[in-house]
């Protein structure tokens, strides 16, 4: 069953097979990033179909490890709004983006923990 859109099975294909990611997407993220993974224009970027995310997973996991406060450019939009750290650990890391990175039918990969191991948490 799907932790973030209902108990429908197959609704949330992303959901049931990195459940602790669709959680903490529901608990930390969902506000900004929305439920579609749309965000809000002109302000909270997309996770759905975004060329910024897929160009660098590794840099995900550090924003939301460390937050981020540089301006980014999404599907060629600017966004400037400041996103503080969301989760505590490296393994909640990986596993919002690894959930990120393929619900709403992104087709964006996975990432490691290995890969991300080095990044060092700094607030």
């Amino acid at each position: 069953t799907s932790l973030v859109f209902g108990s429908i099975p197959g609704e949330d294909p992303a959901a049931e097979k990195y459940p602790n990611g669709a959680k903490i997407y529901a608990a930390k993220c969902v506000a900004c990033h929305q439920v579609t993974g749309m965000g809000i224009p002109n302000a909270f970027p997309p996770l759905k179909g975004s060329d910024y995310l897929f160009a660098d997973k590794k840099r995900a996991v550090e924003q939301v490890l460390n937050g981020s406060h540089e301006e980014m450019v999404v599907n060629g939009a600017t966004y400037n709004l400041p996103m503080p750290f969301q989760v505590d650990t490296h393994q909640d890391a990986v596993d919002v983006i690894n959930y990120v990175l393929n619900a709403w039918g992104n087709n964006g990969g996975t990432i490691t923990i290995e890969e991300v191991k080095d990044i060092k948490i700094v607030r």
